[in-house]
């Protein structure tokens, strides 16, 4: 029985097989390149997973939801009212729901009433591979079908930022929304998070396959250091306009950078804006690479980013260290760094297609070796974005 059975079948138990039951779903993502880039005006190139949260829903008639979720039996059907919602940093997997129902409501889209939902991940918690915004645009879609709100899936995207920010407390960028809510099957998203122009680029990967290694370290970002890396930015930014008339870290370049680093006065502030300026960078360099079809200077533009995470914005640690360098003197590895916000989770690494199988035991073995973990190993496919699936 695969996932969408489960969820409908638990669905029924719960709460009756009559009425109009609907299924969604919403993906996880990867990023190929572009990490603490998005809420400082870069680029970001990630790709949708064809891995993430299934639901079934059914609209109620009062204004109460009603939701279960089979990763979290134990939680029970949560039950509260969609009219008395209040930010919290809890953290909990429905407070991200709430969270972008909330956000709807401030935004002036009242929902009529409440629903009911079953839900469930074959995607990893605290992995870094977005979770909590499959989770947000699985809710963005299902709010927008069951009510036929005139949202675009843009919109969903930015409301589940605006969720996470304002009702959750944590100061994410756009770019786990987006992908979640824009992906395109076989393509990655190009992002201009200052803008919100985008482009999907075929991954035309013909010999090479993604790979993603869970470290199986759990990451918590909310109320952590992920928001302190982004206050350094924000005030490392101010200094630099002091002296430079830019909105962003995003608008500069490298040279551009070296001019004005002078400007900042503190040396921790300076490493996190250097990352944040050459991180954009090497995404946009990273694009052109794959468009001609140099996976080896794509390659080496991921070391350089997982180096810049380790080194100049401290989000890395010991065990994704372990799985970047293991996979860095692999034999058929064209290139590999931790993805996502960091503090654990994943590295995401380009793997030739003969070498799939060594590749695995090797990393496998290794890191159990020096870290004493066990780590868990994905191939990733790039799906298409959250919507209606039934």
């Amino acid at each position: 029985m695969g996932i969408v059975d489960e969820v409908r079948e638990k669905f029924s138990e719960l709460f009756g097989s009559d009425g109009d039951i609907r299924t969604y779903f919403a993906p996880g993502r990867v990023n190929l390149i572009g990490e603490h880039t998005d809420y400082n005006g870069g680029h970001v190139f990630p790709c949708a997973l064809s891995m993430g949260n299934y639901a079934a829903a059914r609209k109620r008639d009062d204004d109460k939801v009603r939701w279960f979720n089979m990763t979290y039996p134990d939680n029970g059907v949560v039950e509260t009212s969609i009219r008395d919602l209040k930010p919290n940093d809890n953290g909990i997997w429905y407070d991200y729901q709430l969270g972008v129902i909330w956000a709807l409501e401030e935004k002036g889209y009242r929902l009529p009433s409440g629903y009911d939902m079953v839900m469930k991940a074959d995607l990893p918690a605290g992995s870094g591979l977005s979770a909590s915004a499959s989770i947000e645009e699985l809710c963005a879609v299902i709010c927008r079908d069951l009510f036929g709100l005139d949202i675009t899936m843009v919109d969903c995207a930015l409301f589940g930022q605006y969720s996470e920010n304002k009702y959750n407390g944590m100061n994410c960028g756009i770019m786990d929304q987006f992908a979640s809510a824009m992906g395109k099957k076989d393509h990655a998203v190009f992002l201009d998070t200052a803008t919100l122009e985008y482009d999907y680029v075929p991954l035309n990967l013909k010999n090479e396959k993604i790979v993603i290694v869970n470290s199986c370290v759990k990451h918590s970002l909310a109320g952590s250091a992920y928001n302190d890396r982004r206050r350094d930015c924000e005030e490392a930014l101010k200094e630099i306009q002091a002296v430079k008339d830019v909105k962003t870290l995003g608008d500069l370049n490298e040279e551009e950078f070296e001019e004005v680093k002078g400007a900042i006065s503190d040396p921790v502030r300076v490493r996190r804006a250097h990352h944040a300026v050459y991180e954009n960078q090497r995404t946009i360099k990273a694009v052109d690479a794959l468009k001609n079809g140099d996976m080896e200077a794509f390659g080496k533009l991921m070391k350089e980013s997982h180096i810049s995470l380790r080194d100049d914005y401290e989000v890395s640690c010991k065990e994704l260290d372990i799985l970047a360098e293991e996979a860095w003197k692999t034999e058929g590895c064209i290139g590999s760094r931790m993805t996502g916000g960091g503090f654990g989770g994943c590295t995401v690494s380009i793997v030739k297609e003969e070498a799939l199988d060594s590749f695995k035991k090797t990393i496998s073995e290794n890191y159990r070796a020096r870290s004493g973990k066990t780590c868990e190993i994905y191939i990733a496919d790039a799906a298409d974005g959250a919507g209606r699936i039934g």
